[in-house]
């Protein structure tokens, strides 16, 4: 560690301290860590499949599906699908699981700043 980055360290407002240590702060972690963990584990092992498959399975993937559309162009589109079906699933999971407590943390941090 850079005395720059020790430094800077040392400087940080001991309210994230106090804030940190709740467990309204370890609730919140672990609300995250509930969705980014499968979600990543499952695009990852989709993304893998395709892999696997364009690599293992060049007969299935240039089946044909529709005139030129084969199977491996519609499994490529489907990988853009998941990941706005994904942004959109974590957009709403954050709405409703994550930024009340992180809101509530917030006005928390704000409210003991200013005493």
């Amino acid at each position: 560690m850079t005395q720059e980055t020790h430094d800077q360290a040392a400087r940080h407002d001991p309210v994230y301290d106090e804030l940190s240590a709740r467990p309204e702060f370890a609730e919140l972690r672990s609300r995250y860590r509930r969705f980014i963990i499968p979600a990543t584990a499952a695009f990852l092992a989709w993304y893998g499949l395709y892999v696997l498959l364009s690599m293992f399975a060049g007969g299935f993937m240039a089946a044909k599906v529709v005139g030129n559309i084969n199977v491996a162009l519609v499994f490529g589109l489907l990988q853009f699908v998941t990941t706005f079906l994904i942004a959109f699933l974590y957009s709403r999971y954050s709405n409703t699981h994550l930024d009340p407590l992180a809101k509530q943390l917030s006005d928390e941090y704000y409210s003991t700043r200013e005493r």
